[in-house]
């Protein structure tokens, strides 16, 4: 698909029936959302994208920034003519689908999922379990710095944290090809801005059914307390802890995860 400022970017979409369009995580791909694929295209058409500058979809200097993907998400849900969409977001993926709400907050989305999100990455809150908590843009620096310094060492390191179990070698072997593609100086650019991108005051206005999915193992998590900051903010939100995965419960528990969401899908009016 290209988008309105003439990049192109690689969309899947398999099966049919109610849509669900899932947004992936900073430096990763659509591929990560696999078992989605297999596991719900009989009853859903299962939509997701490569963000700009990640996986297969083109690069681009500008447009690197939370609001941007959030237009690009737009865009792929109107040039595919689909409603009343599930639409979950992973990680960073949340804040693309929290500032999406922010924009458009139209019917075309039915439901929302939080998936292992933060509304604001440095936030000094107590429920902000990320690791630039409180932090100024110094540490946001340093911590980009190991990213674009060593990019083979963060990747191994980042993928293997978000598991509460050990991933199998040719698990990580795949997920570090997509790692790969992503294209350094506009992540870091997309990185910089989803740090400082503060979406608290959009979970009030929520006004639709939203499921807030949190892993509570391994070293790269969000966990219960972000997870329960953000149910707490967004009016009916339902909370589903995953206790056997980290920051990837989409992956590690799929059946259940997928089933969240089927059940999500049927809160809507």
């Amino acid at each position: 698909m290209q988008t309105s400022d003439g990049l192109k970017l690689h969309v899947r979409s398999e099966g049919r029936g109610r849509p669900l369009v899932l947004v992936h995580g900073w430096t990763m791909s659509s591929r990560f959302f696999e078992r989605q694929f297999s596991g719900l295209a009989d009853s859903f058409r299962v939509v997701s994208f490569d963000l700009r500058g990640h996986g297969e979809s083109g690069n681009s200097r500008t447009g690197n920034t939370i609001a941007r993907s959030a237009q690009d998400l737009r865009e792929v849900i109107e040039s595919l003519e689909l409603r009343n969409c599930v639409l979950a977001g992973w990680s960073l993926g949340c804040s693309v689908v929290l500032d999406y709400w922010r924009q458009f907050a139209d019917d075309l989305i039915g439901a929302l999922a939080i998936v292992e999100g933060t509304p604001y990455p440095m936030a000094p809150d107590e429920w902000n379990t990320h690791r630039l908590q409180g932090r100024d843009e110094t540490a946001l620096d340093i911590s980009l710095n190991a990213f674009t310094g060593d990019r083979e060492g963060f990747g191994r390191s980042f993928i293997k944290g978000m598991f509460a179990a050990h991933p199998q070698a040719e698990t990580l072997d795949w997920m570090m090809e997509e790692y790969r593609k992503a294209h350094t100086q506009s992540t870091a650019r997309l990185y910089r801005d989803y740090a400082l991108c503060d979406l608290r005051d959009v979970l009030p206005t929520v006004s639709i059914p939203t499921l807030a999915a949190y892993g509570t193992g391994g070293s790269v998590h969000f966990g219960h307390k972000t997870g329960q900051h953000v149910t707490e903010s967004i009016p009916g939100c339902e909370l589903k802890l995953f206790d056997n995965s980290g920051h990837m419960p989409f992956f590690e528990e799929a059946e259940s995860f997928n089933a969240e969401l089927r059940r999500l899908a049927s809160r809507i009016s």
